[in-house]
């Protein structure tokens, strides 16, 4: 039996992802300029924002319970949206079409 077969890894799931795409869009509602939310450009952006802010994987409740404290922090939320801006500013420069 395969490796990936012998455990549970889908209980694996990453907190920062719900937190990032929710940042994602709050800050694409209330951004003036004229961006492209085609699936292409806010896949990339949330894909940019999570490639730099810090994951919180967990598997259990209680993995779950720390992600949330942690993610309760300050300095965490400030990462998270400052990711999101910096996302959507360089994919709105630079699509990935034409």
């Amino acid at each position: 039996m395969p490796f990936a077969h012998s455990y549970h890894f889908e209980l694996l799931k990453n907190e920062s992802e719900a937190i990032v795409l929710h940042e994602l869009e709050v800050q694409l509602d209330a951004f003036e300029q004229e961006i492209c939310r085609c699936d292409e450009c806010v896949m990339d952006m949330a894909a940019m924002a999570l490639n730099t802010v810090k994951p919180m994987y967990r598997y259990s409740l209680l993995g779950q319970m720390y992600a949330a404290s942690a993610m309760s922090e300050q300095a965490y939320a400030d990462s998270v949206q400052q990711a999101v801006a910096n996302a959507i500013v360089k994919v709105s420069e630079n699509p990935g079409h034409e």
